[in-house]
């Protein structure tokens, strides 16, 4: 078992230490790559300092570009699985080993870490987003995604194909909702995450909205246009 961990890092210098460290000393089954999308902190002084495994994006091309650089070294290298995780600590990769298992139990193209499997989301303005997305792809698929915005998610070698050099596949919950009416099949296994203790956000509060709105315009029309693959 080849398994892969993609950390896309903007700005996460003082995150990405122990992000790292931990995965280095607690996880040494998997490899990972830290994909530094364009910092413009001190996240590669950080990495190169401690001699991490870097792959260094020369501008700043978002969360989706930099995920889609992490799953091309991942097809490069021959990996069977990729999970990303995020660089702030949110992640705990203890739950890698339940998502593979779950993946090869169910045989899943993708499993999604999700908070949200035997929990209940708490009301906030940010999860009656996340449950308006929900609602979104549970009216185009007939499936439920429970934690449609979690980061954390893990790939086949099928899926890594697919998103590294697939046009428009991105870690997005509209791309879920396409591949669900393509015959993918998605699972969800029970996580924890920590809240973010430092750095920034890929997510201000303008983002957030914006993100939601193209969201569920993917889901909703833009999907119907492109053509099925199975």
């Amino acid at each position: 078992m080849k398994c892969l961990i993609i950390i896309p890092a903007y700005n996460e210098a003082d995150n990405i230490e122990k992000v790292v460290d931990n995965i280095i000393k607690n996880y040494p089954q998997y490899d990972y790559v830290v994909v530094n999308d364009g910092s413009t902190d001190a996240t590669r002084k950080v990495c190169k300092t401690r001699g991490y495994n870097l792959l260094e994006l020369p501008v700043n091309v978002g969360l989706a570009g930099a995920v889609k650089s992490g799953i091309k070294y991942a097809n490069y290298y021959q990996y069977e699985y990729a999970v990303q995780i995020d660089g702030d600590g949110q992640h705990d990769p203890a739950y890698i080993a339940d998502m593979l298992e779950e993946m090869k139990r169910n045989d899943a193209d993708i499993v999604i870490g999700s908070r949200f499997v035997d929990e209940k989301k708490p009301f906030s303005s940010r999860m009656f987003g996340s449950n308006l997305i929900s609602l979104a792809i549970w009216i185009t698929t007939g499936k439920k995604i429970r934690d449609v915005t979690s980061g954390m998610r893990l790939f086949n070698k099928k899926m890594i194909k697919k998103f590294g050099y697939q046009m428009n596949y991105g870690p997005e919950p509209d791309t879920l909702a396409f591949l669900l009416n393509c015959g993918v099949k998605i699972c969800e296994v029970q996580v924890s995450m920590q809240e973010r203790t430092a750095g920034t956000s890929y997510l201000t509060m303008g983002r957030s909205i914006s993100y939601m709105m193209h969201v569920l315009y993917g889901i909703l029309v833009f999907q119907w246009f492109r053509k099925r693959e199975r």
